[in-house]
């Protein structure tokens, strides 16, 4: 057997303080933009019948157990006294936690005391400007306090992430733009700001992802479908090549999230460039009882040092814990089959497999340094 007694989620967000009724609570297993086909409910995805597996028990059910039970016993325990205990039985020792969506949602502190484990903080830039941008009165004075903010946040956060792929599309200019042209850019989106505009702006965009990587702190990159809404025309990673060929050499590590369905591609390139890694997370919580068969796609391509285990999981504690779990069973099945087969050794498969559960994210993260 396959043992992960440590897993580092690499990419997640806080889970929501509210109670949720039997409507918005299956919303958010699926990516979708409105509510299930009349009839139908998303508890009939992967995601749904993965929830309906693992976290039933956690809360002293069944597995299996009909939603609506499920439900019931959730709101008798309260959403606190639920979260703590699916939390704490995901098996994630550290969390990497994404603040930048908007919601009540618990941040690193909150999250590292409802799961008793160890939390930082990802910093997601696109909202970071959005933020300088409201108490700046001119161009000049945005700029000055965006290189400020992203210098302050370099100091404390363990990563950047940027959804300049689902804004904007991820076929952008590989190089740092000029000053002039972040400058009219600048100019431009304030007003738009102004007027409640969110930044999609290609040149802003891509002074965000330069000054991120001028900061040397690993930068996380969206890829994959995205958000619902969202344009995912752009969304296949290998369109990111040419910046990160562009930023080879400077010292700061990529990580690409949610690649899937482009997950081959963007283990393609974890194999092809050092300093450029492959996130296996919302792929495996997608995909349910098929995880195996898609990491070990991965696995294919990618170098068994650059790939990182993340749940992917936003508001709802039930998906770090279907994270996690098809996580572990999808790794167990595919490398406990190589060894039962012969072809990899039971010493050298626990040992991949503690790399992509943790190990990899202490190493590219500074985890160890963070903790000292």
């Amino acid at each position: 057997m396959i043992e992960t007694p440590s897993l580092v989620d690499q990419y997640c967000h806080g889970v929501l303080r509210t109670e949720l009724g039997l409507g918005t609570f299956e919303a958010r297993l699926a990516r979708t933009e409105g509510p299930p086909a009349p009839g139908t409910t998303l508890f009939d995805t992967q995601t749904g019948f993965a929830v309906r597996r693992w976290c039933p028990p956690l809360l002293g059910l069944e597995p299996h157990c009909p939603p609506a039970r499920y439900l019931a016993r959730r709101r008798e325990l309260g959403v606190r006294e639920a979260g703590r205990r699916l939390l704490r039985g995901s098996g994630i020792t550290t969390y990497l936690v994404d603040t930048g969506l908007s919601g009540d949602l618990t941040g690193p502190v909150e999250m590292a005391g409802a799961g008793d484990a160890d939390a930082h903080e990802i910093v997601r830039l696109e909202p970071l400007a959005e933020q300088v941008a409201d108490t700046s009165g001119t161009v000049e004075s945005f700029l000055a306090n965006l290189a400020e903010s992203v210098h302050g946040a370099a100091s404390h956060a363990v990563a950047f992430s940027s959804v300049a792929g689902s804004r904007h599309g991820l076929a952008l200019a590989p190089e740092p733009p000029g000053p002039g042209e972040v400058r009219g850019a600048a100019s431009r989106w304030l007003t738009d700001r102004r007027a409640g505009g969110e930044l999609t702006d290609p040149v802003l965009l891509r002074h965000l992802l330069w000054s991120a990587v001028a900061s040397g702190v690993p930068l996380q990159l969206h890829a994959g479908l995205g958000e619902p809404g969202r344009r995912v025309d752009r969304a296949d990673p290998v369109l990111l090549t040419d910046f990160v060929r562009a930023t080879a050499g400077l010292g700061t590590d990529l990580v690409l999230l949610h690649g899937y369905p482009y997950h081959r591609q963007a283990a393609h390139l974890a194999g092809v460039f050092p300093h450029v890694y492959a996130d296996a997370g919302a792929v495996l919580l997608r995909t349910g009882a098929g995880a195996a068969t898609v990491l070990a796609e991965i696995l294919e391509l990618a170098p068994f040092g650059k790939i990182l285990f993340s749940s992917g999981a936003h508001g709802l504690p039930e998906l770090h814990v279907v994270g996690a779990r098809l996580f572990r069973e999808a790794l167990g099945r595919v490398l406990g089959t190589w060894v039962a087969d012969g072809a990899w050794s039971l010493t050298d498969a626990q040992r991949v497999a503690g790399m992509i559960a943790a190990g990899n994210a202490r190493r590219v993260y500074g985890l160890d340094r963070a903790a000292g």
